[in-house]
């Protein structure tokens, strides 16, 4: 694949455009955001192992900014806000968006067996396009076993460019977690296959309805699909990956072709974009109202939370439920929630990975800006989403 180009002029896009005006029902605008407590969880993650953190909140007009640490380790340049990261599984929702505006375009059904549009590729015709999408499949999550061992599993995949028919095989060598629809179970294989659906029904590559259906329309100028290359443009943070034993230095993993994730994980993006991302969502800006209430048709992921269609629900200390995704790729940890009317939204970022004492803290950040207080940190073991380079020895809902 090549870089994505400028693509306009499409009737999603047209359509897109056409929904922006329609009126939005005012939701309660609920505390204040409190920065302050922002800055003290970003700095939580500094004293955690993070080399730098970062957040971003949109809320009405009024934009709230924190950046603390570096970006990059070897010449000290500090954290920005504006810098570009790897959003890790945040692409999910973009995936989903896409697959729900050709439901909307009446090209796919969300209740009909993926074999219907990909014959042969699943073993199991009772798998639905909604099983895929809700993490309900019950196929084998592959990077399990591709990063059983984070550094060398890492190491061994930096530069590699698979097939998505590839990934999908190495998720069919291993048993199923349950019968299609019986169980959530967080697996990336179900976004490849979402993906592969993508480029099935439209023809292009996800890269060209990444930026026909949501990019161009929405002005993301940070967002980009870059698959395979291995570079993040422009100004970006560096991200480094926690080695499995403890004390190990961190590895820089900034580079690499990201191939093993794909519509599953691969998208880079600022705050910025992430925010304006979600708002427009929630505002009922990328799909028909039908479709959106699709994606927020919830069903228990773990405790305090809950899965759509791609999309997460998180129910916060002080009642308060946002909607977005965590994302883990290797050297980054994303959070990316808005409220329910997508007024407003935060994007938090630290730049390492395989270090659930980071995770943990930086989940304290939604609290932070939706709840209008700083919350505690957890006391114990706090259990954590399933990401896709987590140590195994984590515990994983």
């Amino acid at each position: 694949m090549t870089s994505a180009g400028v693509l306009g002029g499409t009737l999603a896009g047209a359509v897109l455009l056409s929904l922006v005006a329609t009126p939005v029902h005012a939701a309660p605008r609920g505390p204040d955001a409190d920065l302050a407590g922002v800055r003290s969880v970003l700095r939580s993650a500094l004293r955690d192992g993070a080399p730098g953190a970062m957040a971003r909140i949109d809320d009405r007009g009024t934009v709230l900014r924190a950046a603390v640490g570096v970006a990059d380790r070897t010449t000290g340049r500090a954290m920005d806000d504006a810098d570009r990261f790897r959003i890790g599984s945040v692409t999910k929702i973009f995936t989903s968006v896409v697959l729900l505006q050709l439901v909307d375009e009446k090209k796919l059904k969300l209740d009909a067996p993926v074999d219907r549009y990909l014959p042969g590729l699943l073993p199991d015709d009772r798998i639905t396009v909604r099983h895929v999408l809700g993490h309900r499949s019950g196929l084998y999550d592959y990077t399990n076993d591709m990063f059983a061992q984070s550094v060398p599993g890492f190491e061994a995949v930096r530069k590699k460019v698979f097939t998505p028919t590839e990934l999908v095989n190495r998720s069919l060598r291993r048993p199923r977690t349950s019968a299609p629809g019986a169980a959530y179970s967080y697996s990336n294989t179900n976004f490849v296959v979402a993906g592969m659906l993508i480029e099935k029904l439209t023809g292009n590559p996800v890269r060209t309805e990444y930026q026909n259906r949501i990019i161009e329309p929405l002005k993301l100028r940070d967002t980009l699909y870059v698959h395979p290359g291995m570079k993040i443009p422009g100004a970006h943070a560096r991200g480094y990956l926690t080695q499995d034993r403890s004390g190990a230095p961190l590895v820089d993993a900034t580079e690499q072709t990201v191939s093993w994730a794909q519509s599953a994980g691969a998208l880079i993006s600022s705050t910025r974009d992430l925010n304006t991302f979600l708002s427009a969502l929630l505002g009922g800006r990328l799909t028909s109202a039908a479709q959106l209430a699709q994606m927020e048709r919830w069903l228990p992921s773990g405790t305090g939370q809950a899965y759509g269609l791609g999309l997460r629900r998180r129910d916060l200390s002080c009642g308060v439920s946002v909607y977005g995704h965590t994302g883990a790729v290797q050297g980054f940890y994303t959070y990316a929630f808005a409220s329910k009317d997508g007024k407003r939204a935060l994007a938090a970022v630290a730049n390492t990975s395989n270090n659930g004492t980071v995770l943990n803290t930086m989940l304290r950040t939604l609290d932070s800006a939706f709840c209008g207080k700083a919350t505690r940190a957890p006391r114990g073991r706090a259990t954590v989403e399933r990401h896709e380079d987590v140590a195994p020895a984590l515990s994983l809902d």
